[in-house]
């Protein structure tokens, strides 16, 4: 018989078969990590002259850590000397004159300087009075920043919906007056009247607003679906 001998394969080292492997492919680079922009909310009451603020707007002016409770006095305090008048001045003329504003401003810390954008829409009493002042304070991008453009159309989009908050809200009061109904149905009316006008619901609005104040009458198509709307014993203008 012939005996046949095992052949013993020997096994390659570690290195030989890290070496046999394919290269990894180089990690990516780190990307920056885009910082989330901060954005607060204010109301300042104008009957007990109370402010009321966010918790981010309260973050922005560094509430969370020093005690101190919203005022006028921190809103203006922690700015840019030069951005103080400006920001007074806006303030007064939306409590006193009913007008809105938008300012960038510089808020001062510790760590520098922080551009802010600060909006502002006064809020109207069914007599046409500012009961309040409400608002926005929105970090802003560095001037550098591409953003910038975006966040001022982005401003002025804020701007528009808060400046159409107030008529509508009076208008649906005066439906609710006419009607007998709800705010809900009273808003539905407002849309449909909208709708079946082909106009904005803040032009509709400011229509009724203005004819229950006496201004100037409803016009035809708004009398008539109005007609159709009212229970007995209610009349509009």
């Amino acid at each position: 018989m012939t005996s046949t001998q095992s052949r013993v394969v020997p096994r390659p080292s570690s290195a030989e078969r890290a070496a046999a492997l394919p290269p990894r492919p180089p990690a990516p680079a780190p990307q920056p990590q885009r910082r989330t922009r901060v954005a607060g909310r204010w109301r300042y009451d104008r009957p007990s002259g109370e402010w009321w603020w966010s918790p981010e707007m309260s973050t922005l002016y560094g509430l969370a850590t020093d005690g101190r409770g919203p005022c006028t006095e921190v809103l203006v305090a922690a700015q840019h000397p030069d951005d103080r008048p400006r920001t007074l001045d806006a303030l007064s003329a939306a409590v006193t004159g009913g007008q809105g504003f938008c300012l960038e401003v510089r808020l001062q810390s510790g760590d520098g300087e922080l551009p802010v954008v600060l909006l502002g829409e006064p809020q109207l009493d069914d007599e046409g009075r500012v009961t309040a002042v409400e608002g926005l304070l929105v970090e802003a991008p560095r001037p550098a920043d591409d953003r910038v453009r975006a966040l001022e159309t982005e401003v002025a989009q804020l701007r528009t919906a808060m400046a159409g908050r107030a008529p509508i809200e009076q208008a649906k009061g005066v439906l609710m007056l006419l009607t007998g109904c709800g705010e809900q149905v009273a808003f539905d009316l407002l849309a449909h009247i909208s709708s079946h006008t082909h106009r904005k619901l803040r032009e509709v609005a400011l229509d009724l607003v203005a004819s229950a104040a006496g201004q100037r009458p409803l016009p035809a198509e708004v009398r008539a679906i109005l007609r159709d709307a009212c229970p007995p014993g209610h009349g509009g203008h």
